[in-house]
């Protein structure tokens, strides 16, 4: 980010000293030396006061930096998404594998751990449809763009718009077909027991 730089740029052109800029907008001169150094970030505060100082338009004195922290707050989403894929993926998985070898256990104790694990994976479901939910990410398409940092045309956003409610019926059957096979199966486990 360049703002640092902009900063003793604009500071030294008006022969402002760290001292008297720092006095001018109520911080210390160690702090301005920090932002000159890309050490710290002013706030937006501290922002509007340094473009008022130096006669520039807050735009102006940000140039591309809005673009970089947009960029940096985007990538950290797609990183917390991809975890949280990950997690679930496995919690998945080791449910899958888990069933058979915890219904087999004597008494009720594999089926006690399996369903706390089961509820565990179903919490962490919730959170991942909350995610997408706030960013709102809900169709296939717009996953793979928002994993990808892109983001759709308005028309594309718009037929994916139209997509949710299909997909909302066909995830709500398929859900009902998982459930039907997993209840179907703790019924045959526990007839074998």
């Amino acid at each position: 980010m360049d703002v640092g730089i902009r900063i003793k740029k604009y500071r030294q052109k008006q022969n402002i000293s760290q001292d008297e800029l720092a006095e001018k907008i109520f911080v210390s001169r160690q702090t301005i030396s920090n932002w000159e150094n890309n050490k710290s970030y002013p706030d937006i505060k501290s922002l509007m006061l340094l473009s008022d100082i130096f006669k520039v338009s807050l735009d102006d004195f940000m140039k591309g930096d809005i673009e970089e922290i947009r960029c940096l707050i985007n990538n950290e989403k797609i990183k917390e998404f991809n975890v949280m894929g990950y997690i679930y993926m496995t919690e998945l998985l080791i449910l899958i594998i888990s069933a058979y070898p915890l219904f087999k256990l004597e008494s009720n104790i594999g089926l006690i751990i399996w369903i706390s694990f089961f509820i565990v994976t179903l919490v962490t479901a919730g959170v991942i449809e909350k995610f997408k939910k706030s960013n709102n990410i809900q169709t296939y398409k717009e996953i793979i763009a928002f994993i990808d940092g892109k983001q759709l045309n308005y028309e594309e956003t718009q037929q994916e718009i139209g997509k949710r409610m299909y997909q909302k019926i066909l995830i709500a059957f398929l859900m009902g077909v998982i459930a039907l096979i997993i209840n179907l199966l703790i019924i045959f486990i526990m007839n074998n027991i």
